[in-house]
C-alpha cells in the first residue's frame, strides 16, 4: 500500500484508483483500473479546499458535472471520450479514456518551442476538436497547452471541459467572475462581455504563438497585468512562426467580427502542416512572379492549345490557275504564294 492519498482505493465499487497523473486547479487526475471491463482508465477527482463555503463547494461539483456533460455531446476524436461520472463520497468524479502521452505544455517545457509544421499539425487538430464543441452548442473557454494531449497513438486531444460552457445551461459562475487562464483569455471575455466560438479561436492563437515561440505572448507577472495586457496591448511580432505567422496574426485580432474564421483557419493550417505556405502567401508569390519582366503573357482572347493563324507551311489544295499557283505549291501564312488562287480572293 502506497502513502500516497487515495491510492488503493476504489471508486462506486469499480474504479481502482493506481497512481496520479497530474493536478489542476479543481482537483486530481488518476490512472485507474476499471475493474468490471478490466481496461485502465482516467478518473478525474475534485478536492475542496479547506474552509471553502458550501456553496462554492456545491458549485464546484457541479462544475465538475458539467464537464462531463459537455464533453459528452461532442463526438470527435480529438476530444477526450467520458465514460461515466460516477458518485463517491457525496462527490462526483469522471471517469474517461486514458490518453497515454504527455501535454502540449509538458511537451515544449521538455524539448523547447515546436517548428512551425508540427505546431500547425496540432492546432488543426485542436481546431476539428473545437469546431465539433461548436457545432454541439459548446464553448470549452480553456484552451491551453496544459488541456492538449499528445497521444501515444499520433492524436491530439483536447481536455477538460471544467468551465465549459453549454447552449441552453443555466450558468453556474458567479456574476463577475473570470474563469480560465488570464494569459489565453480573449479581450472581450477579459472585458466581462458574453464570450462565442471566436473567443475560442483567440485562445487557439495564443497556443500556437506559445507552442512555436516557447512563451504566450501577453504573460505578465500578475493576473491583472496580463488581462490588461490581452485588451490593450499589440501582439509581439512572432520570431519563429515562419508561414504559420498569418494564421497566428489573423487568429489574434482584438475585434472578434475580424478574426480568422474557424473554415478558413483550418484550412490554412493544414497547409502548413503538410509543408506549404498560407494560401494568401502562395497568392503573393504567384503574383510576383507574374508581374515578373520577360513573363510571356497569354492572350485572354487566345484559345489554349489551338494556333492563332495557320502554320508556316502547308500544300495549296486548288487547281492550277495560271502560271506560279499551281495545285501543291507550298505557301506561307503570308499568303504570298497564292495570292492568284481563287480561294484568296475578296
Amino acid at each position: 500500500m502506497s502513502g500516497e492519498p487515495g491510492r488503493d482505493r476504489v471508486i462506486a465499487g469499480r474504479y481502482r484508483l493506481l497512481s496520479p497523473l497530474g493536478e489542476g486547479g479543481m482537483g486530481t487526475v488518476w490512472r485507474a483500473r476499471d475493474e468490471v471491463l478490466h481496461r485502465e482508465v482516467a478518473v478525474k477527482e475534485v478536492r475542496a479546499p479547506a474552509g471553502l463555503p458550501a456553496s462554492d463547494v456545491e458549485r464546484m461539483y457541479a462544475r465538475l458535472e458539467r464537464e462531463a456533460w459537455a464533453a459528452a455531446r461532442v463526438a470527435n476524436r480529438n476530444v477526450v471520450t467520458v465514460y461515466d461520472v460516477a458518485i463517491e463520497g457525496g462527490r462526483p468524479w469522471i471517469v474517461m479514456e486514458l490518453v497515454r502521452g504527455p501535454s502540449l505544455a509538458d511537451q515544449v517545457a521538455a524539448a523547447g518551442p515546436l517548428p512551425p509544421q508540427r505546431a500547425a499539425y496540432i492546432g488543426a487538430e485542436v481546431l476539428s476538436a473545437l469546431r465539433a464543441a461548436h457545432a454541439a452548442g459548446v464553448l470549452h473557454r480553456d484552451v491551453k497547452p496544459a488541456n492538449v494531449l499528445l497521444a501515444d497513438d499520433g492524436r491530439v486531444v483536447l481536455t477538460d471541459f471544467g468551465i465549459a460552457s453549454v447552449e441552453g445551461s443555466s450558468a453556474i459562475t458567479m456574476t463577475g467572475e473570470v474563469v480560465g487562464s488570464p494569459e489565453f483569455l480573449a479581450p472581450e471575455r477579459a472585458l466581462g462581455r458574453t464570450p462565442g466560438p471566436e473567443s475560442d479561436l483567440w485562445s487557439l492563437g495564443v497556443l500556437l504563438y506559445a507552442a512555436v515561440e516557447g512563451v504566450s505572448p501577453f504573460r505578465y507577472d500578475t493576473p491583472i497585468s496580463t488581462l490588461r495586457a490581452v485588451v490593450d496591448e499589440e501582439l509581439p511580432p512572432p520570431r519563429r512562426a515562419g508561414p504559420l505567422a498569418p494564421v497566428i496574426e489573423g487568429l489574434l485580432r482584438k475585434d472578434p467580427a475580424e478574426r480568422l474564421g474557424a473554415d478558413r483557419a483550418e484550412r490554412e493550417l493544414r497547409l502548413v502542416a503538410a509543408g506549404g505556405p498560407p494560401p494568401g502567401e502562395v497568392r503573393r508569390v504567384r503574383r510576383r512572379h507574374r508581374d515578373r519582366p520577360g513573363t510571356p503573357r497569354r492572350s485572354p482572347l487566345r484559345s489554349p492549345g489551338r494556333p492563332s493563324r495557320p502554320p508556316p507551311h502547308r500544300r495549296c489544295p486548288c487547281p492550277p490557275l495560271g502560271p506560279g499557283a499551281g495545285a501543291g505549291r507550298l505557301w506561307c501564312w503570308r499568303r504570298a504564294c497564292s495570292r492568284s488562287c481563287s480561294r484568296w480572293r475578296g
